[in-house]
């Protein structure tokens, strides 16, 4: 089992996640995060650490969250220390459907 980051993430990227991971797990893409699932531990400390509620368990979502995580990984780049979330995220976070009108597939600056 691994962690999966979902649609939750688009448009807010808060990164709380990305300094509690012990493996460096998170890759960055331009709006959203990723989890490597072949860097992921399965340690769950993530899942807590988000604030809005995007990172949960393979088992407990769709398996398009799952692949999409597994898809970009290998593409967007490594993010090993927190940087700032959008000015807006508080306002998208929750906003349903997001994937649809918003996902990027442009990789992040990572760092």
């Amino acid at each position: 089992m691994t962690y999966a980051v979902t649609d939750q993430c688009i448009r807010c990227k808060y990164q709380d996640c990305v300094d509690v991971c012990p493996v460096d797990a998170f890759r960055e893409g331009q709006n959203m995060l990723v989890i490597d699932p072949e860097a992921c531990i399965d340690c769950g400390v993530c899942e807590a650490e988000c604030p809005a509620g995007a990172i949960l368990p393979d088992s407990l979502v769709e398996p398009r969250w799952v692949a999409l995580n597994a898809k970009y990984a290998p593409a967007w780049p490594v993010i090993r220390s927190r940087g700032r979330p959008f000015a807006d995220a508080d306002a998208w976070s929750g906003v349903p459907g997001k994937f649809e009108a918003h996902f990027s597939e442009e990789p992040g600056a990572g760092g």
